[in-house]
């Protein structure tokens, strides 16, 4: 890859909350499906759990593509230390939902870019605290069956219905909670050589 040459750019991720969320860069890039097995190790912390997925998930594409930058990213919501993480049906969606009613739960939204031939890591972690409403159980009913939120962590889509049971979000990346945490991952990407206005 030449100096002139600008690096290619892949997220490493088959999300499409991810997707829409880089394209605000106005960065051409290619999405490339990680498959990384997403399974906590024991006595892993939220926090180490969504650092490690990043890395994770950007090194096992940037193994397929070591000329490319590439960005990997996990979010783990952490309620008192225990990793919620997407429920996958209705039934896990209310549990997740009634703990969480009345708390302040912490989204660890981890970013990874990784360009393997210049030798180049780098992980940063956004922590986004949200504080929920005492949902009801008849609210947490109508929220989930207008939304649907079972591909979200912590089943609670902010950038649609969910924001509706929140009182509050304490954030210093606001698109973190949403999938990626963009002030970071703009960044990592000028370190990296992308060209960001």
């Amino acid at each position: 890859m030449s100096e002139s040459t600008p690096p290619h750019l892949i997220l490493a991720s088959t999300s499409p909350y991810r997707r829409d969320l880089l394209a605000r860069l106005r960065v051409p890039f290619a999405v490339v499906s990680p498959e990384v097995d997403e399974t906590a190790l024991h006595q892993e912390t939220p926090e180490q759990l969504a650092r490690r997925l990043s890395f994770c998930k950007a090194q096992a594409v940037a193994e397929r593509h070591p000329d490319a930058v590439v960005i990997g990213s996990d979010q783990v919501a952490d309620l008192d230390g225990l990793a919620l993480g997407k429920p996958g049906n209705h039934a896990r969606a209310v549990e997740q939902l009634r703990r969480m009613r009345g708390r302040t739960v912490i989204f660890q939204t981890a970013v990874s870019v990784l360009c393997l031939r210049a030798g180049m890591t780098q992980t940063d972690i956004a922590q986004v605290r949200v504080v929920f409403r005492d949902l009801s159980d008849a609210e947490i009913e109508r929220y989930l069956t207008a939304e649907t939120p079972y591909d979200c962590a912590g089943s609670a889509k902010s950038e649609g219905l969910g924001i509706s049971l929140l009182d509050a979000i304490h954030s210093d990346d606001p698109t973190a909670l949403i999938g990626l945490p963009l002030i970071r991952t703009a960044r990592m990407l000028r370190a990296a050589g992308i060209e960001l206005p």
